[in-house]
């Protein structure tokens, strides 16, 4: 419960004040191409709140917190007086219409980079792109324990995050990728990991699982926490021992003990199982046991539970000074915008799984653990859905920022505005699109809340 309330939360405060930049850009270019503004809604509905400014905007909060809008003096909607037509909306002119469009995402844009600024400032922790065990492809390629990966196809990698986004991009588009790295004995070598060998259908979102990368910091000690009465395991091992090998093959995380025993138990007869215990190294004998896994299925077992332990201390961190931080924040916008751009591209023709649209939902989720994680996250992941609004609106659908503009180049082409019925079709087909996106983008969100 208290995750759902944290979600709800963070998204209401996160899409409030993204939302509420977005129409102030809107509004701050209208007022100074003269147009009226009627109403500034942080919402939509009833008012909860509402104040009048001296030039006569309402500035509303309202109940329902998704959204906002600007609401301007426009003849298409209203009858307006002789004396104010010339602060209408659509008397202005087609330049200037497009500026007030405009100026949403722009103000979105730049609100990224401003999050991305601070972010910097701060510094923002991370995990280092480090390899702690190689499997797959990616031991066949060479890769090894303690390489860290610099560069992927030419762009420099500072984080996982990064080189894992640079493996899958090269993963959807079928090629094998051309990685950088700096290996245990620090000497830079470069490797080709041969990605297009990936099988059709492969999960986009566990691309370097699947080219067998495992990251440094998701290996956790297979450190025992209890012992079940009557398992395999009973009066042999003991709570804090330490699995070093199962069978004769070597253990560094715990995620490999279950495999390990699993083979032991199909072999058949007893394996040795060695343990760090007090500090010193013991070789015990043990038989697994059939019984059922976590899933139900069955599977052989040792009967131990291990110690599920914190988080692994970052290893790195993205900072600069107060000057050098700007550039930086430029330079991390552009590569998330070349990034969600290339996606929303591989969605298009087919190189990427529609799965990956994702809604209110995941937003939610997403925002919570983000604020979790601290401020420089949650600084992260407001700058990215800021982008996100900003790209999103300039998409060429009617009822979106992209659709007017559309509209409004479309006249400075012919000479005159659409007709009625021109816009009136616009403006149904790009509901009908903006439906069929948020359906599915609901659909992804369910079904990621679905155990498998």
């Amino acid at each position: 419960m208290a995750d759902f309330l944290g979600s709800v939360w963070w998204m209401i405060v996160s899409l409030g004040l993204l939302v509420t930049f977005h129409e102030f850009g809107h509004y701050w270019v209208a007022r100074r191409c003269g147009v009226k503004v009627l109403r500034f809604s942080v919402g939509f509905g009833k008012p909860l709140w509402s104040r009048y400014n001296k030039d006569g905007t309402e500035f509303a909060i309202a109940a329902i917190p998704l959204g906002g809008y600007v609401k301007m003096l426009d003849e298409r909607e209203v009858e307006v007086p002789a004396g104010e037509r010339a602060v209408a909306f659509n008397n202005k002119t087609v330049w200037q219409r497009i500026a007030i469009v405009a100026a949403g995402p722009a103000a979105n844009l730049l609100l990224c980079i401003a999050l991305l600024w601070v972010m910097f400032v701060i510094g923002r922790q991370d995990y280092s792109a480090t390899l702690g065990r190689t499997t797959g492809i990616a031991a066949s390629a060479g890769f090894a324990s303690g390489d860290r990966v610099l560069e992927v196809d030419g762009r420099m990698v500072d984080t996982w995050a990064e080189a894992s986004m640079a493996l899958t991009t090269a993963a959807m588009d079928r090629q094998d990728a051309r990685v950088r790295v700096r290996d245990a004995l620090d000497n830079e070598r470069t490797r080709v990991l041969p990605l297009s060998q990936l099988p059709a259908g492969f999960d986009e979102r566990q691309v370097p699982a699947q080219a067998g990368l495992v990251w440094q910091f998701w290996l956790q000690p297979a450190r025992v926490d209890s012992v079940v009465t009557g398992s395999a395991a009973a009066n042999l091992l003991q709570s804090g021992d330490l699995i070093l090998a199962v069978d004769g093959q070597r253990v560094d995380s715990m995620d490999q003990v279950t495999p390990l025993v699993e083979a032991l138990g199909k072999r058949g007869g007893p394996g040795m199982v060695e343990v760090e215990r007090n500090g010193e190294r013991l070789a015990l004998e043990l038989t697994p046991k059939p019984g059922q896994g976590a899933d139900g299925k069955p599977q052989w077992l040792l009967g131990v539970g291990f110690q599920q332990g914190q988080a692994p201390a970052y290893d790195a961190r993205q900072q600069y000074g107060v000057l050098a931080a700007l550039p930086a924040a430029v330079r991390e916008t552009g590569k998330l915008a070349s990034d969600s751009l290339g996606m929303m591209r591989r969605m298009l023709t087919g190189h990427a799984s529609l799965k990956n649209v994702s809604g209110p939902i995941t937003i939610a989720r997403v925002a919570n653990a983000s604020a979790e994680r601290g401020v420089d996250w949650f600084l992260y992941f407001l700058a990215l859905l800021s982008l996100s609004l900003c790209i999103i609106n300039l998409l060429p659908i009617p009822v979106l920022d992209g659709g007017h503009l559309l509209y409004y180049l479309i006249e400075l082409v012919k000479g005159s505005p659409l007709s009625e019925r021109a816009m009136a079709t616009g403006q149904f087909i790009g509901l009908a699109l903006l439906a069929g996106l948020m359906g599915l983008a609901f659909y992804n969100d369910i079904l990621s809340l679905v155990p498998r």
